[in-house]
């Protein structure tokens, strides 16, 4: 006995039936048979489709080389940009050298001011504002002011510093918070206050701005909200030393 297999196929062939596609004269054209790879394009189309490609760019040559000039020119022009921005913050740290030093000496009306060899803070922070450089000369030019008891100017140099590190930045709330409270406005102190503490929040300076910002709500007669201050150290920062102060004000301002 055959040890082939039955096949259906072999079934077909003996009932005399073809496969579709499949000529029964093995000379005729195979015109009918799919191609052999149909990933390979017929090159009749693509020469059409080339020929098309052609005709649209000469249509659109000036559109297309108007696209391209744009391309180019943005991208020349934003190189040019980049290689200004930084002059200007190199310019802007080197006329704050100088500055910087007179601020660190406690110097503060020459830091601020310049000092007749070097322009100061405040010139820094008016020409170079869009650096890096120009950024932080805000910073130090607000708090100079503060110490200065210069209390508005203190506060319009701390509003147009931000940073991307969150601890600085919580540091320029709080002491906008201390300019406002200077100027005698404890509600918009307090919520500059909340805001510090909120920047991303953290157990180490987060409490003592919690603090400040109770103060200040009790300053405006906002009791309400200065327990609320004095609850979210308790409760969200138990270990902080800023907790003992705060049961103990909390207790008389419940009395």
């Amino acid at each position: 006995m055959s040890k082939i297999p039955y096949s259906g196929k072999s079934q077909q062939a003996r009932q005399g039936q073809v496969p579709q596609n499949v000529p029964a004269d093995p000379l005729a054209p195979a015109e009918n048979l799919p191609a052999e790879n149909p990933l390979l394009e017929d090159p009749d189309a693509l020469a059409a489709r080339l020929a098309d490609s052609e005709d649209f760019v000469r249509n659109n040559r000036n559109v297309l080389l108007g696209i391209l000039a744009a391309v180019v020119l943005a991208v020349v022009g934003g190189f040019g940009y980049y290689t200004w921005r930084t002059q200007q913050n190199q310019q802007a740290q080197a006329s704050m050298f100088r500055a910087v030093n007179n601020w660190e000496a406690d110097s503060l009306s020459k830091a601020v001011k310049g000092d007749g060899k070097a322009p100061g803070l405040t010139t820094v922070a008016n020409e170079y504002g869009n650096t890096k450089a120009g950024n932080l000369a805000n910073f130090y030019a607000g708090v100079a002011s503060l110490k200065q008891g210069k209390y508005k100017e203190a506060l319009d140099f701390l509003e147009d510093f931000s940073s991307d590190d969150y601890l600085v930045q919580s540091r320029a709330y709080s002491l906008m918070g201390d300019a406002q409270l200077e100027l005698n406005k404890p509600k918009e102190a307090a919520d500059l206050y909340a805001k510090a503490a909120d920047h991303n929040a953290n157990e180490y300076f987060s409490p003592g701005y919690l603090l400040k910002e109770a103060t200040a709500r009790e300053l405006a007669s906002d009791s309400e909200g200065a327990l609320k201050a004095y609850g979210r150290i308790i409760s969200e920062y138990p270990t902080a030393q800023e907790v003992g102060e705060a049961r103990q004000y909390k207790a008389k301002l419940e009395k």
